[in-house]
Parts: C-alpha cells; structure tokens; sequence
C-alpha cells in the first residue's frame, strides 16, 4: 500500500493545510495526477500523487493543517487488494470550503460564554434603569446587563451608559490574522535572512555582448504572432540553464557535509507582485524547453505567482 504524505513544497515549510482533495476513494490514479490541493505560506499548490493505483482510504479531511510528513491517503497499487473497511469520503470541490462538513466532523461543543454580572435590579428579570440610559443604550448599541450602575439602588443612568461606550470605543481593536501577502513576506524575509546568514556568498560579474542576441530575437519576433512573441528574459533562461548543463559543479546542493549534483536543471524566476515584494518560483526543467514552451510555460507562471497560486 503506498502511502500519500504532506509534501516539502518549499525548503521553509514546516505544515502545510489541506485545502481540497480532487480524487476520491476508488478513483484510479496515475503519476502525475493532481490529487489535492495544499496552502503553504506562499501559495496554493496543486499537489501530484507519485504512485499509480486506486485510492484506497483519505486520511485528513479538508482544512486541516498537518506536518509535512504526515499520511495524508493510502493508495492500492496494482495487484494489491482492497480493504474491507468502507474509506470516508471527503467531498471534492471547487474552492476551499468555508468550513467543514458537519455531516462528516460534527462540530466540536461551543465554549460556555463568561458570565456577566447584572446590573442591581429591582425585581426577577428587571433591570434598574432609567428610560433616557435604556434608549441611549439602545442607540450606542451598549448591552445595559453590562452597566454597572451608579444611580440610587444600583440604578443605571445616562452617565452609566455614555461612561460604558467610552469604555468600550477606548479598547484597542483586536489584532486581525495576518494575510496570505503577509504570511508570504514574513516567510521570504525570513528566508533570505537566514541564507544570507548562514550561506557563504561571492559575487562575480562579467561584460557581455548580446547584440547577435537582440538581432536574432528581433527577427524571430516579427515571424511570430503577438501572442506567442519572446521576451528577452526567456533567452537569459534559456541560457542560464544550458551553462547549469554545462559546468554541473555549479547545480545542486550541500549536504551531510558534500556536494550533491542535480540531474535536474530548475531556474528560478523572479516575479514581482502587485501588491509589493518578490517572489522566486521555478521553472523546472528550463534546460530541456524550447523557447517557445519557455515562453508559454513563463507567462503561466507569472500570472499564477501573482493570483497567489
């Protein structure tokens, strides 16, 4: 039985929410396949299952937060069979659900609500308070059970009230959670800091020309519709990643103490938003793309980066 787990989308992410799933138990799946969708603090990302079978059994319902690592469903691969147990069902859908199904999760007990202390009041389910302080309460949207009265008897009057809105317009607001734009700044603050920190740096430059270069783009381009045009950018690409191929002593990581090569040649793209700041996703395989499929593959990536996803 293969076993789905929360992927490392990222070399920061810790956990990440399981937004929705797109299979089901007993749909067929293939390598490859988007399986379910998943929020990190920098996107929503399309997660594809490494395995070929059925959907065997889904572990985590949609909207739980988990450790990378994590089961998330059991796959059958072929040859293997079926459980016996009937699998729950978690619904698909088209956009993270507001909240969970309470015909799969029933709701946790509500918390008891704190207790508050009622004004003196002058018989059973009465309150002490002038009519003037009730109206005014009414209008400044004070719950009078919530004044404490200063009047004769522990009567609540109009200066009660006005005292209690007072009160409550001087509390500071409370802090809102902060956004996906600002969970995504802190997470790439963060990064950048430690990296800078922690991983030795140099910095070489060198003097290029590239008119051969602009000439042939210029050319290409009038022979190509405005939609499929290049950019100079996607020859920097292109380049970029034919050199990786080139000297593989530069592509690939640190590790346990040695050098480990990448088979695979990735080329992260800077992209900036619209709403501020920068973000770095990759376009994987760049060495083996076309111009034209860089392009194409580009165009995606930026209007994804941008749309958060």
């Amino acid at each position: 039985m293969a076993e789905f787990r929360m992927p490392q989308l990222g070399a920061d992410m810790s956990a990440g929410k399981l937004l929705r799933w797109r299979k089901q138990p007993g749909d067929p799946v293939r390598r490859g396949d988007i399986i379910a969708d998943v929020e990190t603090d920098k996107a929503d990302i399309e997660v594809e299952v490494f395995a070929t079978g059925v959907i065997e059994k889904l572990l985590v319902p949609p909207g739980a937060k988990v450790p990378v690592g994590t089961v998330l469903a059991f796959i059958r691969e072929e040859g293997q069979p079926a459980a016996v147990e009937a699998p729950p069902v978690f619904p698909v859908v088209p956009a993270p659900p507001a909240a969970v199904p309470s015909a799969i999760f029933p709701p946790a007990a509500a918390p008891a609500a704190p207790a508050i202390p009622p004004a003196a009041p002058i018989g059973p389910g009465r309150l002490h308070i002038s009519p003037v302080a009730r109206k005014a309460a009414a209008d400044l949207g004070i719950d009078p059970a919530t004044v404490q009265g200063t009047g004769p008897a522990g009567r609540i009057t109009l200066e009660d009230v006005q005292r209690a809105a007072q009160a409550r317009a001087a509390q500071p607001p409370p802090e809102a959670a902060p956004d996906r734009q600002t969970r995504l700044r802190q997470v790439i603050a963060a990064a950048m800091a430690r990296s800078k920190r922690e991983i030795p740096h140099y910095y070489l430059s060198a003097t290029m020309d590239v008119s051969r270069a602009l000439a042939w783009l210029a050319r290409e381009n009038l022979q190509r519709s405005v939609e499929d045009r290049l950019v100079y950018g996607v020859l920097l690409l292109k380049a970029t990643a034919l050199a990786l191929r080139q000297v593989p002593e530069l592509n690939g990581f640190w590790r346990e103490g040695r050098a480990v090569p990448c088979a695979d040649v990735h080329i992260g793209v800077a992209i900036s938003l619209r709403g501020g700041g920068l973000v770095a996703p990759a376009l994987h395989h760049t060495d083996r793309q076309s111009l034209g499929e860089l392009m194409k593959n580009f165009r995606d990536l930026v209007q994804r980066a941008r749309a958060g996803s």
